[in-house]
């Protein structure tokens, strides 16, 4: 019998290590940009470029990996996610055991010793994922004329194609408005977008150039940049330089009279408990020749024993121009100091400040820079937020935030909340309640919504159903704006890479009705799937 139960025990646990286990990595999000998202996690060893992450709370994917370095991914959004900087971010993964490798005999490896063919393996890996979306949408209303609109995009991160030093973004948008015969409001209906065009060079594994139109990480508060762009790595620290044009102030088109030049310096930390990256940099930008914006910029993130996430930026604008006389005053345009702490699994809190003028473009506005000046007040605005996890499936969230400036114009204050309970009992899927609540100067708001989302077929087909009601009462009117929203998404995963989704929203108020189609399909491609089939 004892013989039995130790013969039992070690089957139980060759099986277990020979299927694995499974493991939760938790990370959040650091970063918000319009095109990416960027995820921080300890390690990402386990993650591969192409897998999905799920918000934290939720079992729905609701980003993609398209890059990543050692402790952080760049995702973009899927599914209509709502992504927020400081949100949790899961990803499931299996731990499989290493298989035992046969001890050969020196007789064995003498007689299994035939001529090896020598290989030479790059230093790099090809990795080349994107997608292609066409989607449509319309808004029928009852008093206004209809308006119909489609729009294609192309997104694509070729890295190391072929295995070389060489790799290709880009990140693509077209957009199109169908007009009716008898209107002629619209002054243009037809945008194409270049957002991100550009090669990169890894000259050596610590030197990149890159060329074309592309957005600097480091310097993101700067915009897209059509130029060269050169970054040097010396162990922890490390210097670039950037030379080239800031696109068209009104179609995002390339304009050779906007030359913009500079150059940055910072270090990076990457120990187990102590993450930093402190960057500080100077730019000249000019219109024509002439010099219309020079300023300096500072921006550091670091997270402290994993529990503790801080992040500031702020500009100086050292350059000024009014009727004719120049100076090198200085001018702080733009202040952000935010706050992360986890205090626990289950409860974290979000603190933020930022403070913001008006960018000066003094060649650019030069007729109105009196103007602008007399108005020249900070917009500053407080935030906080907590989340929390009480139970299991439950989860919410409470948060505040007031704007206002000196002279009490345009100040506003917002109240936000919301709760979430997912795998309901009996039913499944997921219920979300939320309300907000904004006042201002001139109008006071109160927004509701109920939301109800599930897999029709598991991993196959997601409905969402939802209902809102939006309360508007504008101070200067007697009668309050009240509409009432109810809509659904279906999304059909055609294939792995191939998705569908289609939304109709109506919306209803006193004065119209508004109905609202919204269709989509993605296509996704990855090379490291097809590698691995």
């Amino acid at each position: 019998m004892k013989f039995k139960l130790h013969f039992i025990i070690a089957f139980m646990a060759l099986n277990f290590n020979a299927f694995g286990q499974d493991k939760l990595l938790q990370g959040q999000v650091s970063f918000v940009t319009t095109n990416n998202i960027y995820v921080k996690f300890d390690d990402t060893s386990f993650i591969e470029v192409g897998d999905s992450l799920n918000l934290g709370g939720t079992d729905r994917a609701c980003l993609v990996v398209k890059s990543k370095s050692s402790t952080s991914c760049v995702c973009s959004i899927v599914n209509d996610c709502e992504i927020q900087k400081g949100d949790e971010v899961v990803f499931n993964y299996v731990v499989k055991a290493e298989p035992e490798t046969k001890q050969e005999t020196p007789t064995e490896l003498l007689l299994a010793a035939p001529v090896v063919e020598e290989t030479i393996e790059s230093m790099y890996t090809e990795n080349i994922n994107g997608s292609v979306s066409v989607s449509g949408y319309s808004n029928i209303n009852s008093q206004r004329e209809n308006r119909t609109r489609v729009m294609t995009r192309l997104a694509l991160n070729a890295s190391h194609i072929n295995n070389s030093k060489f790799s290709f973004n880009t990140y693509l948008n077209y957009r199109y408005i169908f007009e009716q015969a008898d209107s002629t409001s619209l002054p243009q209906n037809s945008f194409f977008r270049v957002y991100n065009l550009s090669v990169r060079y890894d000259a050596l594994p610590s030197l990149s150039v890159i060329a074309g139109r592309n957005i600097n990480p480091k310097i993101s508060s700067l915009g897209a940049i059509d130029g060269l762009q050169l970054e040097k790595y010396f162990g922890k620290f490390y210097i670039g330089a950037i030379g080239g044009f800031r696109p068209d102030t009104f179609d995002y088109g390339f304009n050779s009279d906007l030359l913009q030049y500079g150059g940055y310096a910072g270090v990076m930390t990457d120990a187990k408990k102590f993450y930093s990256q402190t960057t500080l940099g100077f730019v000249e930008q000019q219109n024509a020749g002439e010099t219309d914006r020079r300023f300096a910029y500072f921006q550091h993130n670091s997270t402290i024993f994993k529990n503790l996430n801080l992040f500031s930026s702020l500009e100086l604008d050292l350059y000024s121009k009014v009727n004719g006389v120049t100076a090198n005053d200085i001018r702080l345009t733009n202040l952000y100091i935010s706050a992360r702490y986890r205090i626990s699994r289950k409860v974290n809190l979000m603190v933020s400040y930022d403070s913001r003028k008006r960018i000066l473009y003094y060649q650019t506005f030069q007729s109105e820079i009196d103007r602008l000046l007399d108005d020249d007040l900070a917009r500053q605005g407080l935030r906080a937020r907590l989340n929390i996890r009480p139970f299991k499936y439950i989860s919410a969230g409470f948060s505040y935030a007031r704007r206002f400036r000196s002279d009490e114009q345009n100040k506003s204050d917002n109240l936000y909340g919301y709760v979430t309970w997912t795998r309901i009992p009996s039913i499944e899927g997921r219920l979300s309640l939320s309300y907000n609540r904004n006042e201002s100067n001139y109008l006071l708001s109160n927004i509701g919504s109920i939301r109800y989302s599930r897999d029709l077929v598991k991993n196959k087909l997601f409905a969402d159903f939802y209902y809102r009601f939006v309360d508007y009462n504008y101070y200067s009117m007697i009668d309050t704006f009240l509409q009432h929203y109810i809509g659904t998404n279906l999304s059909y995963n055609i294939s792995r890479n191939l998705l569908f989704s289609v939304s109709g929203e109506m919306a209803i108020s006193e004065i119209d009705n508004n109905y609202r189609i919204y269709a989509r399909i993605v296509q996704r491609f990855n090379s490291k799937q097809k590698n691995r089939r």
